[in-house]
């Protein structure tokens, strides 16, 4: 690659930023002709790809990736005294690349049109909707509690291996598909994360591949979570990159499945979220909903929680913070905490709808 051409392709970062600011302006567009465009075969023909593949080949590509950034500043890192300009040309000639390929194979999705509007939903719902929803939900997930242990003090165990969980996803896929068709699923391509150790550390459950398109679940947490995070995750490989979007679309995922245990693990996943809102408005109502429940429900949310005590360390909040930046800077304006946007839509998507 000539000097002439590497300068190119460093300064070719800016127009690039200012072309996506431009494009995520007109979310229309962007649903149209990329992610009901060219994403839809992109995605697929990965999936068709890599996802036969045993073990997940975007970690190796990580690993590959981390040694060469290693290695670029072991390389270069004396010309940032010596040549700076030539130091940074050559990182941004990097960086250049790792953008264009990044919003070309999955990240323009961050641009789409909002899902409620894509649904014909409202964003916005009272606290009162909040309750009558809850309340639903809360009787859901007792009446599945009961069936699957008949005692209301157990915690429900997930009797399914990872591989079977992976196997089983697709089947509530195909069921929802009938009902949203812009929700299908095929082929499939999901992994347990060969850095589940590392995810795990960081507080994280799982996270989708751009590069390969690969779902990577973290392996080391077996509980009632693993069917919807498995959803979850298939959801961004849609083209949903929102976590708040991909909330919703795996709940409704989980909660098609024809197994039992899946839809237990769908609401009782979202109702942690329902119940987090009303603690938000009133704590007093909050801890009256929480008496609602079978006690055995409890018991999976502690077992959880107590997981992610066991691993919790002073590097989490600094991966945290990052992840929200990360969120900001990809047109999701509220960060983390634009998570809860899925109560909205799961309010006003079962207004009138039986859950």
């Amino acid at each position: 690659m000539t000097k002439n051409l590497r300068t190119i392709i460093a300064l070719s970062l800016i127009p690039q930023i200012i072309i996506i600011k431009w494009l995520g302006k007109h979310p229309n567009w962007v649903e149209d002709y990329y992610s009901n465009g060219f994403y839809r075969f992109l995605s697929a023909g990965f999936r068709y790809v890599f996802g036969w593949i045993p073990f997940s080949v975007g970690d190796i590509f990580y690993t590959i990736l981390g040694i060469l950034i290693v290695r670029f500043f072991i390389q270069k890192g004396p010309l940032f005294f010596k040549r700076t300009r030539h130091f940074f040309r050559e990182m941004f000639v990097g960086i250049s690349i790792f953008y264009f390929v990044f919003h070309l194979f999955w990240g323009m999705n961050y641009y789409r049109l909002p899902i409620h509007e894509k649904l014909g939903l409202d964003n916005e719902y009272s606290t009162e909707e909040l309750l009558d929803f809850t309340d639903r939900l809360i009787l859901k997930c007792n009446a599945l509690h009961n069936e699957i242990v008949e005692n209301d003090s157990l915690p429900v165990q997930i009797p399914y291996n990872k591989s079977t969980i992976y196997r089983m996803t697709s089947e509530g896929y195909k069921n929802l598909e009938k009902k949203i068709p812009d929700f299908a699923y095929h082929p499939r391509s999901i992994k347990t994360s060969l850095y589940s150790t590392a995810l795990t550390y960081m507080g994280y459950s799982g996270y989708l591949n751009p590069f390969t398109n690969e779902a990577q679940v973290n392996g080391l947490q077996i509980d009632f979570k693993y069917p919807t995070v498995s959803c979850h995750e298939e959801a961004h490989q849609i083209g949903y990159s929102a976590e708040n979007e991909a909330n919703f679309v795996g709940y409704l995922a989980a909660v098609h499945n024809e197994d039992i245990y899946f839809q237990y693990s769908g609401h009782i996943y979202i109702l942690r979220y329902c119940l987090g809102e009303i603690k938000r408005r009133d704590e007093e109502i909050f801890e009256e909903y929480n008496k609602k429940l079978n006690y055995g429900i409890i018991e999976n949310y502690l077992e959880v929680a107590r997981f992610w005590q066991r691993h919790k360390n002073s590097a989490e909040p600094v991966f945290k913070s990052t992840f929200n930046t990360y969120l900001k800077a990809n047109n999701q304006k509220e960060g983390i905490k634009s998570y809860n946007y899925v109560v909205a839509l799961l309010v006003n998507y079962y207004k009138d709808r039986k859950i």
